[in-house]
């Protein structure tokens, strides 16, 4: 049971009135906003919540009260370790030797062309989590010495960054001819998201990076200093390896007019990739790194077996180090989610019965304790 459930226990009792004192309110929109997320308000509360209930109250929730607790407590853990394990997969993705695997896999200038030199290609800074996606916030303006305005990528620290979403990996990238630059931003998704469809998602993306190139890298009307941007999506947990590419086309309904301009500025690779290890396969040699890299099911010598024999990875010790962690990570996660499913179905009963407890006395707020107990057969 986690945060939302415990207010809606409580806001079953939402106007309990003890004897002598005032009516207690404990509605759902006073008890979010007195929380706020917050363990130690959540403690504060649950004081003032038992400081005013009657003594059968008491005693039907205070096993549910003190479980509710123990469960916000464990609940902050796993969203620590979740927020580690996401921060470890994003820096193992965001490593140029992985990097380089999925530029030459999706970029056509790349294809062919042996990983290391794909990596010499990668230019600057690789921003992790860094990068802000909302309108205003992606560039950053200062001035220097001679007044002149610079404007770059947003990098700052933000005061209060609560809800902020930045790209999960961006850098640029110096195309063959030593002289041109594309951008690309790689989106890592445990799932496939059940709220909002991936793929309008990822046309926001890279509409975002399209757009905040103005005065960062082209000024004025100089449209055709647009660069060219990829946004890639990994989705993992899908049931097959998946691999679509959306982009534009020209499709010609009248007359034959060569309207000049980019069509290949926009690049949108939609890569499903399954839990079980795909085949050792040339089609699948994309899908196989990554699920090396990220699938739950495999184990840590196999993943390292396999980027080091059949991608010439993870020699490196921070590499291997990284690895381990995120796997550490990984099980920890999946071992606490065990023990979570097989504790609330234990407590399900409890909390069946207290909250009959709760509904009773909201209906007969006069009763006295015995009168309770009576009710409930434990006089």
């Amino acid at each position: 049971m986690n945060f939302i459930c415990c207010i809606r226990v409580f806001a079953q009792a939402d106007h309990f009135q003890h004897a002598g004192n005032a009516q207690f309110d404990c509605t759902p929109a006073l008890m979010r906003e007195r929380l706020n997320d917050n363990f130690e308000i959540f403690q504060l509360y649950i004081r003032e919540f038992y400081a005013n209930l009657t003594t059968v109250a008491w005693r039907g929730c205070i096993d549910t009260i003190t479980s509710m607790e123990e469960d916000l407590r464990n609940t902050l853990i796993v969203t620590k370790d979740k927020t580690q394990y996401d921060m470890k997969a994003k820096r193992i993705l965001a490593r140029k030797s992985v990097l380089s695997h999925i530029l030459a896999a999706t970029v056509d200038e790349f294809k062919g062309m042996p990983i290391k030199e794909v990596a010499k290609h990668i230019e600057g800074e690789i921003y992790i989590s860094r990068v802000p996606v909302g309108s205003g916030l992606t560039n950053h303006e200062t001035v220097d010495a001679k007044g002149d305005r610079i404007v770059t990528l947003n990098t700052e620290d933000f005061e209060n960054d609560e809800g902020l979403v930045r790209f999960d990996v961006l850098f640029y990238v110096r195309m063959k001819d030593g002289i041109s630059q594309i951008i690309i931003n790689v989106e890592a998704q445990k799932a496939k998201p059940s709220g909002y469809s991936l793929l309008n998602r990822a046309i926001f993306y890279v509409s975002r990076l399209i757009s905040s190139q103005k005065e960062r890298d082209f000024v004025g009307d100089n449209y055709d200093d647009i660069k060219r941007v990829y946004t890639i999506w990994i989705c993992m947990n899908m049931d097959s390896c998946i691999w679509n590419y959306v982009h534009l086309t020209n499709d010609a309904f009248m007359g034959n007019f060569d309207w000049e301009g980019k069509l290949d500025m926009i690049n949108i690779v939609l890569l499903g990739v399954p839990n079980e290890l795909p085949e050792k396969d040339e089609k699948y040699e994309l899908h196989r790194l990554l699920s090396t890299l990220f699938s739950v099911d495999l184990p840590p010598e196999k993943r390292i077996d396999i980027l080091q024999n059949e991608y010439n990875m993870a020699h490196e010790d921070e590499f291997r180090e990284e690895m381990t962690e995120m796997c550490n990570l990984s099980e920890g996660i999946w071992e606490r989610g065990i023990e979570e499913g097989e504790a609330r179905g234990e407590e399900k009963g409890k909390i069946e019965g207290q909250m009959d407890v709760i509904r009773w006395m909201k209906d007969h707020p006069n009763s006295t304790p015995e009168q309770a107990m009576q009710a409930f057969g434990l006089s």
